[in-house]
């Protein structure tokens, strides 16, 4: 899950709400390239009766590329005082806000797409500011008609090269800091890219090598095809098993809570291998 913290729509108080009204037990935030949550969170969930008080698990999320395609790196259950992951998300930060000054400039160029000084100061201001909010801003000023319009035919013309953290390395800062690093919606690639057989087998090995410990083998948008590939791979080379909504409030349409974790009462191991993580975190 994502707040405004990164590319959510959601305040941490505003998803906590959610998260009680949704009835959810156990929840993790995400955040693109931030460690703010993991701090901020527990300290708002003290604030709450104990049994109004769901359990929260440390989280970030890395957008990694290397020479072999792209991958998002999910951190669970690190400790923020363990040198290593924060020096990912500072490098990934940088990353990020090298991508969104890059955006703009191209929009600029390419388009003649101009905004208001202080709205770029604003933007930039942000904790992570990323294509949904430069997509808003075009939205606001009329260049683009939907957020997704303004990124499909306009943002995403935009390349890069050399502006991402390596799977390498994040997966590295996060074993460092003691936490469990696991490959998100596995899946899928690269925008509408899906990657299935011994192409997503081949993957997950690979990452395994850099001490790749998980797949997120229950998402929202996967099929049963998907989620019974990604359990396959868990039991055979014995990796943990998450579930991920992927929630980002009005910046998605995915409703809260969305795991498709109702289809483990028909995958046993995949249920055993789920329950053993969360034991674990």
């Amino acid at each position: 899950m994502h707040t405004t913290m990164s590319d959510g729509t959601d305040t941490p108080e505003e998803l906590i709400a959610q998260v009680r009204e949704a009835g959810i037990d156990l929840f993790s935030v995400t955040d693109h390239d931030s460690m703010k949550g993991g701090t901020v969170m527990p300290r708002l969930l003290d604030n709450l009766d104990t049994e109004q008080r769901p359990s929260f698990i440390r989280g970030v999320e890395f957008s990694c590329k290397d020479s072999l395609g792209k991958y998002h790196i999910l951190g669970y259950g690190y400790d923020p005082e363990i040198p290593g992951i924060g020096e990912v998300v500072s490098k990934g930060h940088a990353l990020r806000m090298k991508k969104t000054r890059s955006r703009l400039a191209f929009l600029k160029e390419r388009f003649g797409f101009e905004f208001p000084e202080e709205e770029i100061q604003e933007l930039l201001a942000q904790d992570n500011p990323g294509k949904p909010h430069v997509a808003k801003l075009m939205v606001k000023y009329g260049y683009a008609e939907t957020v997704r319009d303004a990124i499909t035919n306009y943002i995403n013309k935009k390349e890069f090269e050399n502006v991402h953290v390596s799977p390498q390395d994040a997966i590295d800062g996060i074993v460092r800091s003691g936490g469990i690093p696991v490959l998100a919606h596995p899946s899928f690639g690269d925008g509408d890219d899906l990657i299935t057989g011994d192409e997503l087998e081949a993957r997950v090995k690979r990452l395994m090598e850099f001490g790749l410990a998980g797949v997120e083998a229950f998402y929202s948008s996967f099929k049963p095809l998907h989620q019974n590939e990604n359990l396959a791979l868990a039991e055979k080379y014995d990796l943990f098993v998450t579930a991920g909504s992927d929630y980002h409030g009005k910046n998605k349409k995915v409703l809260i809570g969305t795991t498709n974790l109702e289809d483990l009462a028909d995958a046993p191991d995949g249920m055993e291998r789920f329950l053993e993580t969360v034991e674990i975190l």
